[in-house]
């Protein structure tokens, strides 16, 4: 495996990573429980729950920033990259919409100097000649990666960091994991990621 640093630091997208079986089960009403919420930079706990299920892809940014140094409040991530056009929110029926990519590009090179571009059409075997080039990579999958040996009912709609891949295994964060070998320096074989993976996401370089 081509090598990124092992020593990302791993941040949950709710405050409480324990909490994905609840979240799961009951859906983002669980996360009224959450202790922690303050930390997210939330000024109510129900604009933390609103934003915190949708909120993997600023919990992959939260990561790269925190790879050099960098802790930022997850909802204050969101919220400046809402101002880019990253999400679309409809105060009418409480609905987000994003991570809309070419704007959180944008939002992220002007606000933290950050290189990065949209890719689309990745084949799954490209991803460690992606990270020669780029340190990082948001992956677009389905949420269910978290259980590798269920077969998922669709690709995409979930992202997580790639921070290493080689010729038979890739290595990611996902922010909605449900135990510690869920979720921090996650090691599957390509052939199970592309299973999930919906080949498109975002390549960032430090």
């Amino acid at each position: 495996m081509r090598d990124q640093p092992a020593n990302t630091p791993y941040f949950s997208q709710w405050e409480t990573p324990e909490m994905t079986l609840s979240v799961v089960s009951e859906g983002g009403s669980a996360l009224m429980r959450d202790p922690l919420w303050r930390n997210s930079g939330a000024e109510t706990i129900e604009d933390y729950v609103r934003w915190a299920v949708n909120a993997c892809g600023m919990a992959c940014l939260k990561m790269i920033l925190a790879a050099r140094g960098e802790v930022h409040p997850t909802l204050a991530l969101a919220r400046d990259c809402t101002a880019y056009g990253g999400y679309v929110v409809n105060d009418a029926d409480a609905s987000i919409k994003g991570l809309i990519y070419a704007p959180f590009v944008r939002f992220i090179a002007e606000r933290f100097g950050l290189q990065a571009e949209t890719v689309t059409n990745v084949e799954t075997s490209s991803i460690p000649e992606l990270l020669s080039q780029r340190r990082f990579f948001i992956a677009s999958v389905n949420s269910a990666i978290r259980w590798p040996e269920r077969e998922p009912p669709s690709k995409g709609g979930h992202l997580v960091l790639v921070t290493a891949a080689g010729a038979e295994t890739i290595r990611f964060h996902n922010p909605s994991g449900h135990d510690r070998q869920s979720q921090a320096d996650v090691t599957l074989p390509l052939a199970t990621f592309d299973r999930f993976f919906a080949n498109r996401g975002i390549a960032v370089g430090l």
